[in-house]
């Protein structure tokens, strides 16, 4: 992988994100987890460029996204979408997801992402937000959480983009 800068990236976040979906990552190269997303974005925020992402308490994904300072976003090329179905159906807390998905973590800024993207972001957390029920403006979206199981939104620095 190399590193790019932002104005060499040409994408769609809505279709890179909401459509294609992610690796989510989080931890070290010695404990980490990975998770299929679907939800986020990238912006500019604060004076930097950001992203935000999703992440339920009832994730293994969790407790690595609260007590990591990094964390990646992996994407992939359209053949590879059966590496985001594994990962997204199977559980990093009894099942090594890279070894089952057929793909190889490695090490990149301080935390993992993986040598078959054809883009990875590397993130710093810069603010954990949840979104409850008293953060709703329109309750309608209260339906999407009939268990109570809320998303904690994280809100990241880029610091590297890197293209395969």
């Amino acid at each position: 992988m190399r590193k790019v800068g932002f104005d060499q990236l040409e994408l769609n976040p809505f279709t890179v994100i909401g459509e294609d979906t992610f690796l989510l990552t989080a931890g070290s190269s010695e404990r980490w987890n990975t998770m299929t997303a679907g939800w986020g974005g990238l912006g500019y925020l604060w004076n930097e460029a950001v992203a935000y992402v999703f992440v339920r308490q009832s994730r293994y994904t969790y407790g690595l996204m609260e007590s990591s300072r990094m964390f990646s976003l992996s994407f992939f090329p359209p053949e590879l979408k059966g590496v985001l179905d594994y990962c997204g159906s199977h559980s990093g807390a009894d099942t090594d997801k890279a070894k089952g998905a057929g793909i190889t973590p490695m090490g990149l800024d301080g935390t993992v992402a993986f040598e078959e993207a054809n883009l990875v972001m590397t993130c710093t957390k810069l603010s954990h937000v949840l979104l409850d029920d008293k953060s709703l403006i329109d309750e309608s979206i209260a339906k999407l959480y009939p268990h109570g199981d809320w998303h904690h939104m994280y809100i990241g620095r880029i610091e590297g983009v890197y293209v395969s």
